[in-house]
Parts: structure tokens; sequence; C-alpha cells
């Protein structure tokens, strides 16, 4: 290299010297810009170009196509470049369960990844999503969840692998070591324990060292040591009393010193300013963003809040020692050499467009929903279905975009469940009938663009506030719109503009029409010179809804109002005849009767702040589940959720249910196949499914009690128990063999098809000087067998065999277990004892 080339540019100097020699050169600004992430232009593009700048987050970018999306991120790092010192910057996105930004492979959500109880397969996915990630120059994903889910109550279970702390181990070690393997940071979330009382997120949690050690942190452990994590992202609720994202108890003594992460840790959205907005622990910003640094935290996301003028005076104030901004600077710094963003930073727009969702990854993604599957019930063998015949069809979800669960972008073309049933079995007769909804404000079909006449008078404006005159004036053949990050055009802004659509609606026939009107943000929809319907505020896309008797042929005014306060943007108007109660319920079991199956497709509300207080299928599906078994007629429910539900007012009434969860892109194909036995269900649950909301939270590895398990009015026993799964084929255990170092046992298909089993491990410590679970999982294999086939399963004995001792420290003293295999938690084949003289 050049003689006057720094040294951090030498690429063939090792890393912590080239940490040295940058940091050297920094100044308080440049330092303290690498610990900043923001993806306005107006505070991220003078630093980038003068200071250098942490991080950017590229959320506002998801509507870019992939060749175009890699374009940018090349223009943000030949901004970086231009910098005085030219570090780049970090880009990042979610990439839960596939890339979110538009155009990429959708997989299924990490808890249907996760009932595959298969960390190689799931391995694969996730080089498949690092692929396309990669190409597209994003060098961090903030993925994936690995906290531990034992309560069903809470809206972000979908996202977890579930509740067991080895399962979600080995699933987020397959997940992050694909992705830092390819050189891109992981951030595993959301550090710690984010689920609080009645399972509800972000709340303040209390539980013991000996919980957080045990249950909680593993996953965290495996992830960083196993998995190779360079970033770990805070969680927004306190623990025990002080907030997560400013504890140094947390964030440094036990991070670093005790699990040796040697990473960055960043905030999750807005984490950072809570320990001064909603916490107040601290009278000023400044003392918080001290509080923030002196902990630990390295860097806030998403914005420059804390970090930004807080943080510069509590530095030249005094209270963050320089040595304390170094080190936090350092570790970024370490990380972006060590994924060669300072040697490599630029990618191929043309490769980008080529990888996202390829054939070769729509073809995981089959084979990931495949896996996915889950058969809870099957009396009598009503599954598989037969390819012929006529199957009623309920369910809104099964006639549109299928169900991706949160975190999801929009991968394409996709078909609806009910085109992959037609398509699959092209010789049955398929009956569909409309209105079982998860929501009864569910969208309704859009309004066609002859009942607005002529069309609708469009008006624009700058600002949210419709204040002035509007930026745009246009006509819009009807309000269908899902400008996601984009603006709806060139004089409107992407952020903080309102519209007003005015004109006539005209109904086709006369009665009674169900409005709705699905937004992000706010909206008011007024209807013959009344309000309608309303929802006046900042939020995710949701549906209101109201009704309206119109008669054929008479136009009347309509206007609708709408702003949109930040963030994504959407606005879409629907409408049908209503249907009262009886009649609808008359058809579902008329239609019922006329078929020789029914096929019920329900599921839930879920997701980012919304948990639930009841577990019953929301609106009216359970409704339609009584109709259309009051017909006779063999009644299948295919869930589409991420969750568990309850089941108490229906279960006895039908005889197959499967759980599809949120199976991705290609899950209608994967459904289709399921129900009609051209896949063969190997899935297991990752997740206890309760019998009443009363027992939650629910989970297979409870202690003993010191009296019972159950309640005066319903049992303590799970619905469905943890591993749970059925198979179109029987599997036989047998020839237990236990050795010092190794269980083994022989498993055989007994049936006609070939078909997964996942044999389960489950250990019980006899004498312990602390209270040991009845059974804890220990180890796992999904085993794939002929018809006839049979093989040995072998288990290696692990070191998490023991647990802590009294001094929360591994015990290794000799110890007698009881060992139990089995195809779930409740249904254990094979037991015995297995004596380990010395850990």
């Amino acid at each position: 290299m050049d003689a006057q080339t720094p040294p951090y540019k030498n690429p063939k100097l090792d890393v912590a010297a080239r940490v040295l020699d940058l940091l050297q050169r920094m100044t308080t600004s440049e330092n303290i810009a690498q610990l900043r992430s923001d993806s306005n232009p107006e505070v991220y593009e003078q630093p980038l170009k003068t200071t250098g700048f942490g991080f950017y987050p590229v959320y506002p970018l998801r509507g870019l196509k992939p060749e175009a999306l890699a374009q940018r991120m090349n223009e943000l790092q030949r901004m970086a470049q231009s910098s005085r010192l030219g570090i780049p910057i970090m880009p990042y996105e979610e990439a839960l369960h596939g890339l979110i930004d538009n155009g990429h492979t959708s997989f299924p959500q990490a808890i249907g990844l996760a009932a595959t109880w298969d960390p190689d397969f799931v391995h694969q996915v996730a080089k498949a999503i690092a692929e396309e990630t990669r190409a597209q120059g994003i060098r961090q994903v903030l993925s994936p969840v690995i906290n531990v889910c034992r309560d069903a109550r809470w809206g972000r279970v979908e996202e977890t692998y579930g509740e067991d702390t080895l399962l979600t181990s080995k699933m987020g070690v397959a997940f992050v070591s694909a992705f830092e393997k390819a050189g891109i940071v992981t951030t595993p979330k959301h550090y710690i324990a984010n689920v609080g009382d009645g399972g509800r997120d972000s709340y303040s949690v209390h539980i013991s060292e000996r919980q957080l050690f045990e249950i909680y942190m593993p996953p965290f452990l495996a992830c960083i040591r196993d998995g190779g994590s360079r970033s770990i992202m805070c969680s927004y609720n306190a623990l025990n009393g002080i907030p997560t994202a400013s504890d140094p108890w947390l964030l440094t003594d036990v991070l670093r010193k005790q699990l040796g992460f040697t990473g960055y840790v960043v905030s999750d959205w807005g984490a950072a300013g809570n320990v001064y907005g909603r916490f107040h622990q601290a009278d000023t910003e400044e003392k918080g963003a001290a509080l923030l640094l002196n902990a630990g935290m390295d860097a806030e996301h998403p914005g420059v809040y804390m970090f930004g003028k807080p943080l510069e005076d509590a530095v030249k104030n005094g209270l963050v020692s320089m040595k304390t901004l170094d080190e936090s600077v350092a570790r970024i710094l370490r990380v972006k050499f060590e994924i060669g963003l300072f040697d490599d930073a630029f990618v191929d727009p043309a490769v980008a467009a080529t990888t996202a969702n390829s054939q070769p990854h729509r073809e995981l993604a089959l084979e990931a929903a495949r896996r996915a599957m889950v058969l809870l019930k099957n009396e009598n063998d009503v599954l598989p279905l037969a390819k012929k015949g006529r199957i009623a069809v309920f369910g809104d979800l099964a006639n549109g975009t299928v169900p991706l669960g949160g975190y999801s972008g929009n991968p394409g073309s996709q078909i609806s469940i009910l085109e992959g049933l037609e398509r699959h079995a092209p010789n049955v007769e398929f009956d569909f009938l409309p209105g079982c909804s998860v929501n009864p404000n569910s969208p309704l079909p859009t309004i066609p663009a002859e009942a607005f006449g002529s069309g609708l008078k469009a008006e624009f404006w700058a600002n949210q506030n419709f204040e002035g005159a509007p930026a745009l004036t246009r006509t819009d053949r009807n309000i269908d719109f899902d400008w996601i990050d984009d603006a709806p055009a060139a004089e409107v802004p992407k952020d903080h503009f309102s519209a007003v659509w005015t004109g006539t609606l005209t109904a086709p026939e006369t009665g009674e029409y169900d409005i709705s009107v699905t937004s992000d943000d706010g909206v008011r929809v007024y209807v013959d010179d009344k309000l309608l319907a309303e929802n006046w505020s900042d939020h995710a896309a949701s549906t209101v809804t109201g009704k309206v008797t119109m008669k054929a042929g008479v136009p009347v005014p309509i206007r609708v109002e709408y702003y949109e306060g930040g963030g994504q943007a959407s606005i879409k108007l629907g409408w049908q005849i209503a249907t009262d109660e009886f009649t609808f319920q008359f058809n579902i079991l008329e239609a019922a009767k006329a078929a020789d199956a029914s096929v019920v497709f329900v599921g839930i509300r879920e997701g980012e702040g919304q948990d639930r207080a009841f577990l019953d299928l929301p609106g009216n599906q359970e409704r339609v589940i009584a109709a259309a078994a009051d017909a006779g007629k063999p009644v299948i429910v295919v869930l589409v959720a991420g969750a568990p539900v309850t089941m108490e007012k229906w279960i006895d009434r039908v005889p197959a249910i499967l759980d599809a969860w949120y199976p991705g892109q290609e899950g209608p194909a994967a459904i289709a196949e399921t129900l009609f036995g051209d896949n063969n269900p190997g899935g297991k649950l990752p997740i206890t499914f309760p019998k009443t909301v009363g027992q939650c939270p629910l989970y297979y590895n409870y202690e003993p009690s010191g009296r019972g398990y159950g309640y005066v009015d319903s049992t303590g026993d799970p619905l469905f128990p943890f591993g749970h799964g059925l198979s179109y084929t029987t599997f036989r255990y047998s020839e237990l063999k236990v050795g010092g170092s190794e269980v083994s046992v022989t498993l055989e298909n007994m049936g006609d098809r070939p078909g997964a089993e996942v044999a389960q491990l489950y250990v019980h410590q006899q004498i312990s000087p602390v209270v040991r679970p009845l059974k804890e999982l220990h180890a796992f294999q999904r085993v794939f067998l002929q018809p006839g086939e049979r093989k040995e399963v072998k288990f290696a004995i692990g070191e998490h065999l023991y647990p802590l001792g009294p001094d929360l420290r591994r015990t290794s003293t000799p110890a007698t277990f009881d060992v139990m295999v089995g195809s779930s938690s409740n249904d254990i084949r094979e037991r015995g004892v297995l004596t380990i003289p010395k850990a």
C-alpha cells in the first residue's frame, strides 16, 4: 500500500490494530456520530459526508425494488467514503423470516420455523435470507427474537421460537450463524425477558436471578458463543426495577463479563428515550444519555434523540468519560472492520435483483411451509381429504393474500389459499362463502370505480392538517392505495401529508351496506353527509366499519378525509351488502350439507402491541364452525396464526385441526398438499396450547407443586402439549439404551406413508439441591422414515444436563436422571435412568 495510506485502511493488519489507529485519529464529534442512527436525510446526510455516521435504518426504502435498493445502499457508502476518515455506514433492516424489503422471499414466521424442530433446515433458510440481505448491501439485521415465550397472551408469540430454552437456543444459533458467516451482523433481541404480568408486552418484569439465568439468558449466551452474534438489542421494559437500556449489571457485568459478548448493544426503537421520558430515571436528557452510555448502551435506534445534543452535553460536562466513549465507538468500529465494510462496502445491483425471491429460495420457502405444518387432531383419519367430490370452504383468510405475520414485507405475486386448493385438486368442486372474519372490522372488497361515477376529486396537502392550498388536485377512480413508504405523488411528501376525496357513491342494488376503511394513519368517512366511520389517530394499518342503507342507482355524497403522520401510508375503501346473522348461518349450514366436508380457515388478531386478554377465536369464526358442524359432515379447521387459541366451544365438534402458522408466501400450496395428503405433516408444537385463558401462563417444564396442579373449575392439563404433532403414519419407539454420554432409541415407521417424526429426549434429576421441573427438554431430532424403515436415533448428553446450583453456578457432582423419550412432552414412549458419575 501507499506509504501515505493510514494503517486503519490496510486490510492486511489485524482488526485490533486498525481500530486503535482509527480511534486515535477521531475527534469527539466523529466518535459520537458513530453511535447515531437516523433515516432522515436532514439528520444524517451532512454528518455522513463530514464526520461520518454510525447506522442507517433502511425502513423508509422498503417500497424500492431490489435493484434500486442496492443502488441506494451504494450511494450511502459513497457519501461515507467522502467523509474525512471514510468510515462506512451500517445499513440495517428487519429479517425475522425473510428480508422485509419489497420483492424478497417470505418464509414461514419464526414460530412456524420453530415448529419444524429442525435447526439444520432453519440454518438453510437463514442462509437464503442472508444471501438476499447481503446482495442488497444491508449489513445488519434486527433479528432474531429469542425471548422465551411462556405466556400465550403475548402479542409477539409469533416472532419467537416458543416456550423452551433449548429449542429457542438451537433455532437462534441456526439463524444467526448463517448471517454472521455471510458478513451480516445479527441482533438477537430483546435483552431481556420483556413479557410482563398478564402477557403484556414490555411491562415491567420481576423475576428471580435463577429464572433469568436458567430460562431467559441461555439463548443469548448460545447466540453469542455458538452463533457469533455481534450485536444485541435491549428491551423496552424495566427488569426488577431498572430499565434494561440503562442497567450496568445487565449490559456490562452479565452481558460482557459473564457471557463474553464483545460486540455492541443497540436500543430497541425508542427505548433509549424511555429512561428519561417514561421511567423518569433521570431529571434531564443529558443525565439520561449518560446513564445509557455508562451502563453499556452503544447505539441509539432509530433516531438521534438521547445520543444527540444530550450525549454531546454529557461528554462535554464530564458525565461520560472519554474512555467510556472510546470503548463504545471501538466496539462499533471493530464490527465494521470484521465484516469487511471498510474494504468491500459496495454491491452489484444486478445481483440483488436476481437473488431476491429467486426460484431456489421460493422452493425452499415451500419446503419450509411443508415442514412447519402441525396436525393437532385427526379423529377417524378424516385427513387427508380425497381429491374428488365437493368441499365447502369458509374463512375470509382463504380468499385473499395469505397472512405472512409480523415483520413481513411484500414478496410479490402470491396466490390465495383457495387458489392453492383449486390448483392442487382440480377435480374437487370448492364452494367458498365469504363473511367468516378474524375481525368484525375486517377489510371488505374494494369499492369498484364504477360506483364512483366519473371518479373522485382528490386533494392532497403537503402537511397533515389540511392547511393552505392543496399541493395537488387530481381525479382518482377509487380509493385503494398502499404507498408504503413512498409519497402519493412528486408534489406531496412521503410523511406528514393529508388528503380529501369527494364525490358520489352509487349502490348496484337496494339494501344495507357495510362500508370499511382500512388506513395507516387517521381517517374519517362521511356518506350522505353523515359520519360513518372514524379512526383519527396515528396507527398501523387497521380497519373501521359502518353501515348505511342505499337505494339502487341513487348516488349519495361521499367524503373521505385522511392524514399520514409518519412511517407507512395506506388507505382502502371497501363495501359489501350486509347479510343478517340468521341468513348467514343458514347459508353456512346449507353449503356444509351440500358438501362432502367443510374446511374452515381461522385466525387471530396479534402482533407487536396487540396482546390478547382472551384466546378464543375472534369475530364470528366460532359461530361459523358451529354452523358447519350442524350439517353433520366432517369439519376441518385450519389455524392460520402465530399463537395458541382456546377451543372449548368447538373442539369436540370437529374431527380434524391443522395448524399452518403464518406459512410464508408459498403457504397456500403447502396447506393444499397437506390437506390432500401429498405432504405428511411432521411439525411439532413449540408452545403449549392451554384449554382456558385462566391457565396462562402455561408451559410444560413446570416445577413440582406443594399441593396440586388444577383448578376448582378446570384442569391444569393443556389442550395440546409442548412437542405435540400428529402424522398420517404411525411411529414406534423401542430399544432404549442409556449410556454414560449417550441415549439412543430405535424409531420405526409402522404405516404405509413416508413421514417425519421428532424424537424428543426429556430428563429430570432425581435428587437435586434445588427444585427441578418435572421434565426438561434435553435433546431432539427430526427423523424422516420410509414405510417400514427403522433407525437408531442417538442423543448426546450435553453440558446443560446439570442445573445451576444454589449459588447459580453449574454443578458437577454425581447425579441420577430420569430419562424420557417420546413424541411430545406428554407422550412419553420409553423411560430409563441415567447416572453420571461426574460432569
